[in-house]
């Protein structure tokens, strides 16, 4: 792996690290470095943990890309939005290991994979899209609809409510809060509960329950990409 995304093997459980300075930034490299991570994984036939560096787990998209023209962002939001779609679907169970903020980008990751656990402190979690001048994307806005409780639906996406880790919970974007030095081995804990699972079983449940969300998934960010001007 790159020094962006780090990947580390341990009895069947594959612990993925985001490590890209102070906000965790969402590039095209560690978005390129998570797919690859990912990659290896399936090889391993490994129950995932995804987490961030101390303090953050990510800040969403990586801003200096964002900022060089709109052709750029569109090709960025493009391939976050399929790296979420992959998630939703992985054929193993991931664990997000949330180590702090989780802003935008970041936010809906832990929305798309299958048990999330926080940290206590006075740590930020949500979508501020429209707090910062942008029009939520389709699929964004499905992805949130997808996992979020209803009230905290609007909230979030149209309101751009940012919540404590305890509020982030009742929201929808964590399943747990432990306290910050019992992340790791709660995660662990989780993942080897994970691991007795009929991975078969697993995988074909989650795409039969998520079927109709993720065929909604796929027009959405193709009608992204057209509304971006990204296809032909």
């Amino acid at each position: 792996m790159t020094d962006l995304v780090s990947y580390q093997l341990n009895d069947g459980i594959a612990t993925i690290v985001i490590n890209n300075g102070k906000a965790n930034a969402l590039s095209h490299e560690v978005l390129e470095a998570l797919n690859q991570a990912l990659d290896r994984a399936e090889q391993d036939k490994a129950v995932v943990i995804l987490t961030g560096q101390p303090g953050i787990f990510s800040g969403g998209y990586d801003l200096k890309e964002m900022q060089k023209g709109p052709k750029e962002a569109s090709t960025l939001v493009n391939i976050g939005s399929k790296l979420t779609r992959r998630l939703a679907a992985f054929p193993l169970p991931v664990v997000g290991a949330c180590s702090g903020h989780a802003i935008a980008k970041g936010a809906f990751i832990l929305l798309s994979v299958d048990h999330r656990i926080g940290i206590e402190g006075s740590f930020k979690l949500g979508l501020n899209e429209v707090a910062i001048g942008m029009t939520m994307h389709h699929a964004g806005i499905e992805i949130a609809r997808h996992r979020l409780a209803p009230a905290h639906f609007y909230r979030s996406v149209i309101n751009a409510e940012i919540f404590s880790p305890e509020g982030a919970v009742a929201a929808g974007f964590l399943d747990e809060v432990v306290a910050p030095e019992q992340l790791m081995a709660r995660a662990n804990e989780l993942a080897q509960q994970f691991q007795k699972l009929n991975m078969r079983a697993h995988q074909q449940t989650k795409l039969k329950a998520k079927a109709e969300y993720l065929a909604l998934l796929d027009r959405c960010i193709e009608k992204d990409a057209e509304s971006l001007g990204l296809t032909g």
